[in-house]
C-alpha cells in the first residue's frame, strides 16, 4: 500500500528491561515498609523503574498531555449529543484554559499540546504549532466512505511518529495522551468490534456528553455498518485505520508505537486510545508494556480493548468527559509510586538477615488460623 513497513516497529519495539525490574523487586523487598504493604504502587514503581532503565526509579519530572484532534464524519447521523464538527470549540476551550484538562493540568503543573489533525474548520483559527500536522478537514462517513485515502491515513500515522519523536526529544518523561473529537468514539468502537471479533452492541457507548436511547440505537447501527466495511482489511492495520479510522486515530496509533520505539512511558486515556492502542498491539505485540491504563471511563469498548491487551485500569472515577481527563488523575498516583520507590530507605542489614528460629516458625505455624472449611473436609 505504502512505502511505509509495519513491520519495522515490531523489530525496534523491545520490552522494558526485565533485568532492572527484578533488581527493582528485589530493592522493594529490603525496605522498610512489608512487601505488598503499598499494593499497587510497588508494581507500578517497578514498571516505571524497568521502562527508564534504572534502580532506584527516577522521578516523573517532564511529563506532557498530548491531545489528538479531529472531527468525523459520522457525526452527521446524531450518534453523538454534540454538533457534528462540533470538536473546534472543544479544542478552543482547552487552549484558553477553560477546558477540564486545561485547569486540571494547570493545577499539576503539566503542559498541554494539541495536534490538530482533522478539524472541520479552517486552520486559520487556531496557532500554527496547532495545526502544522493537519492532513485533511473532517474525516469521511465510515458507514459508508473511508475515513481517509490511503495516502491521508500514512501521513497521520507519520505525524503521530514525528510528535512522538520531538516529545522524546525534548525531555518529556511521561506521555498522558487523549483525544478532542467529535465522533470519535464511533470509529473508536468500530475498531475494537473488528479487532476483538464481537458485535456492534458490545462496543456501542453512550460518549462523554451521554446520547439518548435513540441517539445510542443510531450509534449502534452506524457502528454495525462500518464494521462490514472494516473486516475485509483487517489483515492490513494501515488499511484499517484508512477504512474506519480518521486521522486522529491514526496519527494516535503511529504516536504509541514510536513512543515504544523511543523507551517512553504513556498513560493511556478513553476508549480512543484504547482502541489506538489495540490497533498498535497488532503491529508490535511488545509495544503495551510501555502503556498504562490510566482509567476506567465506562465505556464497554474501552473494557474490551484494554482485557484484550491484558492493561487494568489504575483509576476507576466514572471520568467520561475525555480530553486526557482521566489519565491525567492517574499521573499523581504514577509520581506517587515512583517518589516511594526512589525514597524509602533500606532496613539496617542486621534486620534483613535476621531469620526466624526454628522453633519460633514452628510457634506460627500452630497459631496459623485453619482455612474455612478444612476441618469439615477433613471429617468428612
Amino acid at each position: 500500500m505504502s512505502s511505509l513497513n509495519l513491520d519495522d516497529f515490531t523489530d525496534l519495539i523491545e520490552r522494558p528491561d526485565g533485568g532492572v525490574r527484578r533488581d527493582a523487586e528485589a530493592h522493594r523487598e529490603r525496605r522498610i515498609v512489608p512487601p505488598g504493604s503499598l499494593g499497587r504502587l510497588d508494581e507500578l514503581g517497578e514498571w516505571l523503574a524497568a521502562a527508564q532503565g534504572a534502580v532506584p526509579v527516577r522521578p516523573v519530572e517532564r511529563p506532557r498531555v498530548v491531545l489528538f484532534a479531529g472531527d468525523h464524519g459520522i457525526a452527521e447521523l446524531g450518534v453523538s449529543a454534540r454538533p457534528a464538527g462540533g470538536a473546534r470549540a472543544l479544542v478552543r476551550a482547552v487552549l484558553e484554559g477553560a477546558g477540564p484538562v486545561a485547569v486540571l493540568a494547570r493545577r499539576l503543573d503539566v503542559p498541554v499540546r494539541v495536534v490538530d489533525m482533522a478539524l472541520d474548520c479552517p486552520p486559520e483559527e487556531f496557532p500554527a504549532e496547532v495545526v502544522r500536522h493537519r492532513v485533511r478537514r473532517g474525516s469521511g462517513r465510515i458507514d459508508v466512505e473511508d475515513a481517509l485515502t490511503e495516502d491521508e491515513a500514512e501521513a497521520a500515522f507519520r505525524a503521530g511518529v514525528a510528535v512522538a519523536d520531538e516529545e522524546a526529544d525534548s525531555g518529556t518523561d511521561l506521555a498522558v495522551l487523549g483525544d478532542v473529537s467529535v465522533g470519535g468514539t464511533t470509529a473508536a468502537a468500530v475498531l475494537v468490534a473488528a479487532l476483538c471479533g464481537t458485535d456492534a452492541s458490545v462496543v456501542t457507548g453512550r460518549g462523554g456528553l451521554p446520547i439518548d436511547d435513540l441517539a445510542w440505537m443510531r450509534k449502534c447501527a452506524a457502528i454495525r455498518d462500518a464494521l462490514r466495511r472494516a473486516r475485509p482489511v483487517l489483515g492490513d492495520q494501515m488499511q484499517l485505520l484508512a477504512t474506519v479510522g480518521g486521522a486522529d486515530l491514526a496519527a494516535m496509533t503511529g504516536f504509541l508505537l514510536q513512543c515504544a520505539v523511543r523507551k517512553l512511558p504513556v498513560i493511556l486515556d478513553g476508549v480512543v486510545a484504547a482502541a489506538c492502542a489495540l490497533v498498535a498491539q497488532r503491529v508490535a505485540f511488545r509495544a503495551p508494556d510501555w502503556w498504562l491504563a490510566g482509567h476506567d471511563s465506562g465505556e464497554p469498548g474501552q473494557a474490551k480493548a484494554l482485557d484484550r491487551m491484558a492493561l487494568e485500569p489504575l483509576l476507576e472515577q466514572g471520568v467520561k468527559v475525555g480530553e486526557g481527563v482521566g489519565a491525567l488523575l492517574a499521573l499523581p498516583l504514577v509520581r506517587s509510586a515512583a517518589a516511594l520507590a526512589a525514597e524509602l530507605p533500606e532496613r539496617p542489614d542486621d534486620e534483613q538477615d535476621e531469620k526466624p528460629s526454628e522453633e519460633q516458625a514452628e510457634k506460627r505455624s500452630e497459631e496459623k488460623p485453619e482455612q474455612p472449611g478444612t476441618r469439615d473436609a477433613a471429617e468428612e
